[in-house]
């Protein structure tokens, strides 16, 4: 049996730094609600789809956004979570450290786009500051942590271990990953403990270009996807961690669904449904970690199923 984790990155942003409380309330609703003539595809569309299914997604929720609008947006992106009976775990994009209402750090006057830019004692209070806004949203168990653009370091885990969060799913070997300090010199694979806190990296494979690839719900196509975790269930991997966000379901311009991507998307549940013998959809809470002594190379998926999905994108960009 293997262990998926469906993981959402749930996060809002005004199109640049100016005019932000202007352009809040519309990129609130855009990049939650995702409202398109078809209908919406942002957040709770995701949500129906998982439940439809029987799915439990881990739904990484960025919260400093609240230190400039309040506790009220962040209230009610954790209330849709919690009614559709998802996990709702801590996501943080330090560019909002500068922009709240009540200064964090007094001495912070300039952007610093990732955790890693920041020290060991303000990545602990950014975290348990974080924790605190999201749990005070309503989130019933926090103890899961991915940093925004898997940008973090070593330091990271020590300030989660501080913070009582256990687990955490920021290491993505085909971006920050190998220099963060986690286990030099090795790609990390699967699951390990460090400065005490489990560490679920992102699942990776090399694609029929070479090239380093992380799964994501809008970088694969579902055939890719399919082979990837058949080929992870049969190489003995305790774990397959993807990664899709809140608004994904939508084309780039944000104003009509990418019919290929939700497709892709339902059928990638019902793969997982129709196959629940062998694999096993499920969130941090309650887990019961899994540590693996030697990291296996990443996964791999033959050039044929890269041009195919390189034919598929292109079709998504002029059509969609």
């Amino acid at each position: 049996m293997l262990d998926i984790f469906f993981t959402v990155d749930v996060e809002i942003w005004c199109d640049g730094w100016h005019n932000i409380d202007e352009k809040f309330p519309g990129a609130f609703r855009k990049y939650i609600y995702g409202p398109t003539p078809k209908g919406d595809f942002g957040l709770p569309h995701k949500i129906k789809i998982l439940k439809q299914h029987g799915l439990t997604g881990v739904f990484f929720v960025e919260s400093l956004f609240s230190t400039r609008f309040g506790n009220q947006p962040l209230a009610e992106i954790v209330g849709l979570l919690n009614d559709g009976l998802q996990e709702v775990q801590l996501h943080l994009h330090t560019e909002w450290a500068d922009e709240s209402r009540q200064p964090i750090f007094e001495h912070l006057r300039e952007k610093r786009q990732h955790l890693r830019y920041f020290s060991l004692e303000e990545q602990t209070q950014l975290i348990a500051l974080g924790k605190r806004l999201v749990s005070n949203a309503g989130a019933k168990e926090v103890n899961a942590f991915r940093a925004g653009s898997f940008a973090f370091n070593a330091d990271t885990l020590t300030a989660l271990a501080t913070n009582h969060i256990p687990f955490d799913s920021s290491y993505n070997a085909s971006m920050f990953g190998p220099d963060s300090g986690v286990m030099p010199g090795v790609t990390l694979v699967e699951p390990i403990e460090c400065r005490g806190v489990h560490e679920y990296p992102m699942t990776v494979f090399h694609d029929g270009t070479r090239s380093l690839r992380h799964a994501q719900l809008t970088a694969c196509s579902y055939k890719e996807l399919e082979r990837l975790l058949w080929q992870a269930l049969e190489a003995g991997r305790s774990s397959f961690v993807l990664l899709s966000h809140s608004f994904e379901l939508m084309n780039l311009a944000m104003n009509r669904p990418d019919e290929v991507v939700v497709k892709r998307f339902e059928r990638l549940c019902a793969f997982l449904e129709r196959n629940s013998d062998c694999f096993r959809v499920r969130g941090f809470q309650g887990l019961i970690p899994k540590v693996t002594q030697s990291q296996p190379g990443p996964l791999k998926s033959p050039p044929w199923m890269t041009g195919l999905r390189m034919i598929e994108r292109a079709y998504r960009r002029k059509y969609q």
